[in-house]
């Protein structure tokens, strides 16, 4: 009895003297270090002796060239479908030691998987003693095993979460040695080498600790966890607790709880409530209290992004332990097949973030450096970021919350390739540990609404997704959950509460372009919320004044081998103009699919891939944005809001090229998603020709459009009769008093076009009557569509490459758009631009190329499709020349004066037919005439040859490796 008084006086005085406000000590600095190639320091206990070299945390091998060189050998994290690159002659320059350009992503400084020891001392002060002391590990890659002086503590294996690892009972106060053994291989869990979270495609597999690393000394009752559930239509918020007592007496005190705005212009604050709190010796105990709020309470979402900070204090005489958690109060639900924020409905402009960090090679872990890469986001009219295979730290998710995004973050797994779920491999268990970890330690941000348990599985999906699914939905209300991020071919998970998926996506211009069509078919059968997968994937040519951005762990050796490329096949001169010509083409296409999703009524919005570039599985360039979240300079965030914002004019268009015998008919809509509806909205037009003389305009009646995709304003006609020459015009549509404008183009040519006499020979065969003509001094015209050997394997589709080339062992199409020489003329009556636009589609999609291998070296066609970066083609669509004492034009596309149902071919013919019959028809190069044969008789010298077994078919589930054994 005599024992428990004093313990119970000792506990007293503890509570009443001590405030037990939280200390730490900051271990960012040097550490000692030493990299365990051969895998020795456990049993060789490396924990009990002074390590031998030095680092600096935060940070990672890389970062401060710990590791080993670069080498066709090094074992890369990820997967190589295109193995060519180590078998091409051509690119045998590049797999040489001192100079290797790794072509599938970007280089680091130096590579290792491992284990890697840190080691630090550190002096505890004395007035610790008695405090419980926790190691703070933000985030490190990937396993860790802690040691205190000899001691052993544990072991963790978090890619979500920080490692955390209480050394209360091991620490003394003085000098004492803490010790990290870090390893980066994929050991028993296995979540896929090409997950984002660990792989060589984007950050890559790092080893090192980031973001905070610290010793905290708090109390020995301590607030364990807070999560606060809003209540937005009753004006409160649930808050549920959970107290730790690790000493060796019972606890009796109180629980006070508090909540204030911080970011929005009006203040509000909640009355301070007040619990009794008891908590037996060596438990814990979980408490819930509501936490009313008045009328000035504040509401968070995209538009008005308002939060408040919640205050917590464990109270025994005094305070003796805070916690300060940031929320919103919001509720993100799905009604239908509608998302909702707070009861309003919300459609879904993502962008994938797939880990880009090129300078460190790891995320970030400050709120600043988020807040940037956000507001870029959202400047680009986008409100929703999903992480593929991967979740960002906290700081991401305050900085979210702060700029109103609505966050889908992932188990750290891609399944495929290998591991597989619902086989009960260790990523099993896995992913709900992970998941568990990221509700815990992020589930109060506002940002986070979404949770899906990763990307594109194999294995036995759909029994157990659905009990992931099922079990978060039971688990947690504040956000909704799908099964995992898929294409169209995965099975679907009947239970997922909203599908983020592929298959109705894309543009299906085989016919012709059109914004008629929608997606309403294939998102018929889904009675949930279906969010576009990765929609997009559209390539441009490599931005190679990029390659001096990459001053930091990564080197953009890719780049530098494509630029070498390039120059080697004489046209590195042209790489800023292939860069903006199919940039200019890229920007056209997530115009043109964007919009498609934004007329459907219904469909719940879209994750692109994306608004940056991907630097990995073989360089896919699929973004308006670079790696580093900046802009390239063929598109800006001003052209993009035009068909991606919260409010969007719309134009259904049943075609885009014209003759002036017909009329120009619109049916013009809207898409909104904002936060209230648009009440007596006026949205008016006009048609302008490249004069900017307006040729036609006119509004619609006054109308109140609630959030909704493809919501009939009206439409339009106009008489092209007037339209004598052959000309651009544009279709503006704006939503009167407010900054929402959108424009097509379209094209408009005579019916019939003046009579030509012309003296050109015209021929379908490079025969013996076209030389005859040239020896003779005559113009030969040649339309050699069909006829192409030489650059046959080269296939042209309108449509730029998809993701890209190498990463499915060229696989078509080849051609990421076209250069055009707009200012020659050539195209006097056929207005371009110097980049396909729609009014090449009929000439342009699946034309032949022509492979100009054997050309001069400064040849320039009039019309130059733009090849695959990994090949780098010289390539002709047309081209003139001097021949012997003749000139010829030759096309590989279908034009000639004949031809039905194409104007812009027949068109263009014309044009050519013009210029050939005037005075400046004076081609600057001269060509021999078996050199051009040739184009017609011999296949290219060089062509792609693919040494992989593998198949890309190894993406799909249902592929002979993935399929269930």
């Amino acid at each position: 009895m005599k024992k428990h008084i004093i313990n119970c006086l000792l506990m007293v005085a503890f509570f009443t003297l001590s405030s037990f406000k939280q200390e730490e000590i900051n271990l960012e600095g040097n550490w000692l270090f030493e990299i365990d190639r051969q895998d020795v320091g456990v049993a060789e206990k490396w924990f009990n002796r002074k390590l031998t070299d030095h680092i600096k945390l935060p940070g990672s091998m890389a970062q401060f060239l710990k590791g080993d060189e670069i080498t066709l050998k090094t074992k890369w994290t990820g997967s190589i479908y295109d193995s060519s690159f180590y078998f091409i002659p051509r690119l045998e320059k590049y797999r040489q030691p001192g100079n290797i350009h790794i072509p599938f992503w970007l280089t680091p400084a130096k590579h290792y998987v491992g284990a890697a020891w840190y080691q630090k001392e550190v002096n505890i002060p004395a007035n610790w003693k008695g405090k419980r002391i926790i190691l703070r590990l933000e985030r490190a890659h990937i396993q860790t095993r802690v040691w205190v002086n000899d001691k052993e503590i544990g072991l963790q294996n978090s890619l979500v979460a920080p490692h955390v690892y209480d050394l209360s009972p091991y620490l003394s106060t003085g000098k004492q040695r803490i010790t990290i053994r870090i390893d980066n291989r994929i050991k028993e869990i296995n979540v896929g080498p090409d997950s984002h979270s660990i792989t060589d495609h984007t950050q890559g597999n790092w080893n090192g600790i980031i973001g905070k690393i610290a010793l905290e000394s708090l109390s020995p009752i301590y607030i364990d966890d807070v999560q606060i559930y809003p209540d937005v239509k009753n004006r409160k918020a649930l808050v549920k607790i959970t107290v730790n007592n690790t000493t060796s007496e019972s606890f009796d005190g109180k629980l006070k709880i508090s909540a204030k705005s911080f970011n929005s212009p009006k203040s509000d604050q909640t009355k301070e409530i007040t619990s009794n709190l008891t908590i037996s010796k060596q438990k814990e105990n979980t408490i819930e209290l509501d936490l009313p709020f008045g009328k000035g309470m504040q509401i968070w979402d995209e538009f008005d992004p308002s939060l408040y900070n919640l205050e917590v204090k464990l109270v025994s005489k005094a305070v003796i332990a805070t916690k300060k958690v940031q929320f919103g109060m919001r509720e993100f639900k799905i009604r239908g097949s509608q998302f909702l924020i707070n009861d309003i409905p919300v459609v879904l402009r993502g962008t994938v973030h797939n880990c880009e960090f090129p300078l460190t090679g790891y995320p970030a872990t400050t709120v600043e450096a988020w807040e940037k890469i956000f507001k870029t986001i959202k400047s680009y009219g986008l409100n929703h970021v999903r992480f593929h295979s991967w979740c960002p730290p906290e700081a991401a998710f305050i900085a979210a919350d702060k700029t109103g995004l609505y966050l889908q973050p992932e188990g750290p797994s891609w399944p495929n390739h290998g591991p597989k779920i619902g086989l009960g491999q260790p990523v099993d268990k896995f992913l709900y540990d992970e998941t568990i970890r990221m509700a815990k330690e992020y589930g109060n941000y506002a940002s986070f609404t979404m949770l899906s348990a990763g990307n594109e599985p194999a294995g036995n999906q759909v029994k157990y997704l659905n009990e992931f699914v099922d079990f978060w939905k039971a688990k947690d209300n504040r956000r909704v959950y799908t099964g995992m991020s898929v294409g169209g071919s995965w099975p679907v998970v009947p239970n997922a509460e909203y599908q983020s998926r592929g298959g109705v996506r894309g543009l299906k211009w085989d016919k012709m372009p059109e914004t008629e069509s929608d997606f309403s078919a294939g998102i018929a059968p889904f009675k949930v919320p279906f969010v576009a997968h990765e929609i997009g994937q559209y390539c441009v040519f490599p931005n190679f004044d990029e390659i001096k951005k990459y001053t930091g762990v990564y080197r953009a050796k890719n780049f530098e081998m494509f630029r070498q490329d390039l120059q080697d096949h004489h046209m590195g001169d042209q790489a800023k103009d292939f860069l903006n010509a199919s940039g200019k083409l890229q920007l056209l296409c997530y115009k043109n699919e964007i919009e498609k999703i934004l007329r459907t009524p219904g469909y719940a919005g879209f994750q692109a891939l994306g608004l940056q570039d991907f630097p990995g599985q073989g360089t896919a360039l699929v973004g308006v944005l670079d790696a580093f979240f900046q802009e390239k300079g063929y598109a800006t965030a001003q052209d993009y809001i035009r068909f991606c914002n919260e409010t969007v004019p719309l134009a259904k268009i049943p075609k885009f090229v014209y003759t002036n015998n017909e009329t120009f008919k619109a049916e013009i809509a809207l898409f909104h998603s904002g936060k209230i509806p648009l009440q007596n909205t006026i949205i008016s037009w006009i048609i302008k020709n490249e004069k900017g003389n307006i040729l036609s305009s006119g509004s619609f009646n006054p109308k109140t459009f609630e959030n909704g995709n493809g919501q009939l304003a009206g439409n339009l006609n106009f008489v092209l009769s007037e339209i004598k020459e052959p000309s651009k015009l544009n279709l503006e549509v704006k939503v009167n008093g407010t900054a929402f404008v959108n424009d097509w183009n379209f094209w408009v040519y005579p019916e019939k076009n003046l009579e030509n006499t012309s003296s050109v020979y015209y021929t379908t065969v490079l025969d013996d009557k076209a030389k005859e003509v040239l020896d003779k001094g005559g113009k030969v015209f040649l339309n050699a569509a069909g006829k192409v050997v030489k650059g046959k394997e080269v296939e042209m589709h309108f449509l730029p490459v998809f993701w890209n080339t190498s990463w499915f062992k060229m696989r078509p199409p080849h051609v990421t758009g076209m250069l055009i020489q707009e200012k020659s003329p050539a195209f006097a009556y056929f207005p371009t631009s110097f980049h396909s636009d729609l009014q090449w589609w009929d000439i342009q999609n699946r034309s032949q190329v022509m492979n100009l291998e054997d050309f001069p070296a400064d040849f320039r066609p009039l019309i130059q499709p733009i090849d695959t970066w990994f090949m780098n083609r010289r390539l002709a669509l047309v081209f003139e020349a001097k021949v012997g004492n003749g000139t010829i034009v030759v096309s590989s596309a279908d034009i000639d004066p004949e031809v039905q149902n194409k104007p812009a071919a027949k068109q263009l013919f014309y044009s050519l037919q013009k210029y050939m019959d005037s005075d400046q028809f004076n081609p600057k190069n001269k060509l021999d005439f078996e050199v051009i044969k040739d184009v017609f008789t011999s296949p290219s010298r060089e062509v792609f040859k693919t040494y992989t077994k593998d198949s890309p078919d190894e993406l799909k589930p249902n592929s002979n490796q993935n399929k269930v054994k």
